[in-house]
């Protein structure tokens, strides 16, 4: 017998039976749980020391190339560059090396400048001080020493006077003494000699016999000058004085006088 017919109804239902599942939402949420797991795995990136290096020579390499291309560019502007440019930029670069050679050249010359004005001043000043030194000597306001001799005079008799003094402090200044003392008094230019026989005085000052004079000099000069035929020793020993000279290495005069300011002489520019 034929097989029955199967009702549309149960052939419907079949056809129900047969389509394929849609997924259900324990499904979908496995499906967000796999990229949550791709995203964990990608980040944060973990870079390896190769990886490190390997970026720093690329890193490196890009630069290279950078400065290479921005070279041969100008070497190219330079090359496509009309004669005329070319002479205008030679030009400015003689320029400014000129400026520099001469800015060079003016501060040489000013730190040459500088070392010869403090030279000229450090010598200035030594010579100020010598000179000073040196007045000073002459005025009898600073002690000196030096060679030179010591002329000694005995006056038993009482018969040598103020003349006879100063002539020997003449004949000394003729023969080239730089500073003289008797008896503890500075002779300077303006020094005097008054009073008779046993009562002498220098510039005012009192001394007695013996007369002792410390004379800086030269002494070749200094002696020979006191013993001349009818010079200073002769003419005291006429006298029944006796006059010693002695040479000597370094003779000492200390006395000294005080500085005094001219009433009306002032220095002068010229």
């Amino acid at each position: 017998m034929p097989a029955p017919a199967v009702p549309p109804a149960e052939s419907a239902a079949s056809g129900e039976s047969t389509a394929p599942a849609e997924p259900s939402a324990e499904s979908g949420g496995d499906e967000v749980t796999g990229r949550q797991r791709l995203f964990a795995g990608l980040w944060p990136p973990r870079v390896t020391r190769a990886q490190l290096v390997v970026a720093l020579l690329l890193f490196g390499l890009g630069l290279g190339l950078a400065i290479q291309v921005r070279s041969t560019g100008d070497d190219q502007a330079l090359r496509g560059a009309r004669q005329e440019d070319l002479v205008r930029i030679l030009d400015e670069l003689d320029d400014r090396t000129q400026r520099l050679e001469d800015e060079k050249s003016r501060l040489e010359d000013q730190r040459t400048e500088l070392e010869n004005s403090s030279d000229q001043a450090e010598e200035a000043r030594r010579q100020t001080v010598e000179k000073e030194r040196q007045l000073g000597i002459l005025a009898g306001t600073v002690a000196a020493q030096g060679p030179g001799i010591t002329l000694t005079v005995q006056d038993g008799g009482g018969a040598v006077d103020a003349d006879m003094l100063l002539d020997a402090i003449q004949e000394l200044r003729a023969a080239g003494a730089e500073a003289i003392q008797v008896n503890g008094v500075r002779t300077v230019a303006n020094s005097y000699f008054s009073g008779d026989a046993g009562e002498i005085e220098v510039d005012g000052h009192e001394i007695k016999a013996p007369y002792v004079f410390k004379v800086i000099g030269k002494p070749e000069d200094l002696e020979p000058a006191l013993n001349i035929p009818g010079g200073v020793v002769q003419t005291l020993e006429k006298e029944q004085a006796t006059a010693v000279v002695t040479r000597s290495e370094k003779i000492v005069v200390d006395a000294l006088r005080p500085v005094q300011r001219p009433d009306y002489a002032r220095s002068s520019p010229q």
